[in-house]
């Protein structure tokens, strides 16, 4: 049998040429399971076992112990396994397997498979994370330009709807933090640190406001103006794959994508997003731009809270922690009343969102360029960004007051 790597080749080269039938010629040169994998990824978990685990017992004991949420096992007859219903996708299993047999799944073939078939407009949404991860003189208008080539219809940049989130939230702190005892801990960016409070912290959910991810306003606001629109989410996280399956949320993005695999697309094509033709397109201020990196969430907030209400009696008091146990130790801090800060922001990866797992460049240049890109914006929040207003008249808000009382759009219950 060979390797799941040469799979991986094989069929990425099979797509790339729009050749799926060629697939069907390898049937039987490698493991069932892994062709399926690629061909099928919604059927599989995040993390894939690509062969019996060769460490011991006692290796496996320390290996399961990395996992924050609780979702490794060990099985006799494999070793280590994931379940699918406790993974987050975090990623810390792969970075921690000493065999090396864990992968990542990827949704590199059907999400190719659909852009070429589909009948509606396609959008890639990317990240606020984007700048520098594909090579370092690449504009969001170059790489606009470059998805095209791959087959994308336009590109949105996803800082535009962290916008939204940020008034959203500002309001939501405004409306409900009225006494120094009273804390808000947002719920809008990372599905790693709602996960951990959902799975590990749940008795501190009543103070999470019920917001959805910028990826899903995105994808939801998107399919609202272009009913039989395909949208793909590009980004650094593994764990943005497991929230667009999440089922109250499903409807927002068909597929999802990290910054690797667009670069393997990439590669497989011969694009050089640095050699494309330049569209620069400002929409997004720099409060949504920063959602990239750790802080950017509570400073945004702050930020435009200060905007909304400036003469507020009880001023927002910030405190993040990025990486999960800098994010454990702040909620403990929480449940034993050992800090009076009253807006909490926690972001899974050390860095924010440009140290995810999947992320090409280190997360100290990506987080200045990100802040190089927010400060670049011509709007400090989004109070001043007439892009948000518009988009929200045409999405049915009347005024930013009422994303409190539309809730079908940008509002999640969670369980």
């Amino acid at each position: 049998m060979k390797t799941f790597k040469e799979l991986y080749d094989y069929v990425l080269e099979s797509a790339i040429n729009n050749d799926f039938d060629r697939i069907k010629q390898i049937e039987g040169e490698f493991e069932p399971d892994h062709l399926d994998c690629l061909l099928h990824p919604h059927k599989h978990p995040l993390i894939l076992n690509t062969g019996k685990c060769s460490c011991s017992t006692e290796d496996q004991t320390e290996c399961i112990k990395k996992c924050p949420f609780d979702a490794m096992k060990i099985d006799p007859e494999v070793g280590v396994i994931i379940d699918q219903e406790l993974c987050v996708g975090c990623s810390e299993c792969i970075h921690g397997c000493g065999s090396e047999k864990l992968r990542a799944t990827t949704d590199i073939i059907p999400t190719l498979k659909a852009i070429r078939s589909s009948k509606g407009l396609v959008y890639a949404l990317i990240a606020p994370a984007f700048l520098g991860q594909f090579s370092e003189d690449v504009t969001p208008g170059k790489l606009r330009n470059a998805l095209k080539e791959v087959g994308f219809d336009g590109m949105i940049e996803v800082a535009l709807f962290a916008d939204i989130l940020t008034l959203k939230e500002a309001l939501e702190f405004d409306k409900k933090i009225l006494k120094e005892s009273d804390y808000q801990l947002t719920s809008c960016c990372c599905p790693m640190w709602i996960g951990m409070i959902r799975k590990k912290y749940h008795e501190l959910m009543p103070h999470v406001p019920g917001s959805v991810s910028p990826m899903v306003a995105s994808g939801r606001a998107i399919k609202i103006l272009h009913p039989d629109a395909l949208t793909v989410f590009i980004g650094p996280c593994m764990a943005k794959k497991a929230e667009a399956r999440e089922k109250d949320i499903a409807d927002a993005v068909d597929y999802v994508l990290t910054f690797q695999e667009v670069q393997n697309i990439f590669d497989a094509l011969g694009i050089d997003p640095s050699k494309m033709e330049d569209s620069e397109k400002d929409h997004s201020s720099r409060a949504g731009r920063i959602y990239a990196r750790a802080g950017g969430v509570s400073e945004a907030v702050e930020k435009t809270l200060t905007r909304i209400n400036p003469h507020r009696k009880i001023t927002i008091k910030t405190k993040r922690a990025d990486g999960v146990p800098a994010c454990r130790a702040m909620m403990n801090e929480i449940l034993e009343e050992t800090t009076d800060a009253n807006f909490f922001e926690g972001m899974g990866c050390r860095g924010g969102c440009v140290g995810g797992p999947k992320a090409v460049i280190p997360v100290e240049e990506a987080t200045k360029k990100v802040d190089i890109y927010g400060d670049d914006s011509p709007y400090p929040t989004p109070i001043e960004n007439p892009y948000v207003i518009e988009l929200l008249n045409r999405l049915g808000f009347d005024t930013i007051e009422s994303l409190l009382e539309n809730t079908d759009i940008f509002t999640r219950n969670f369980e």
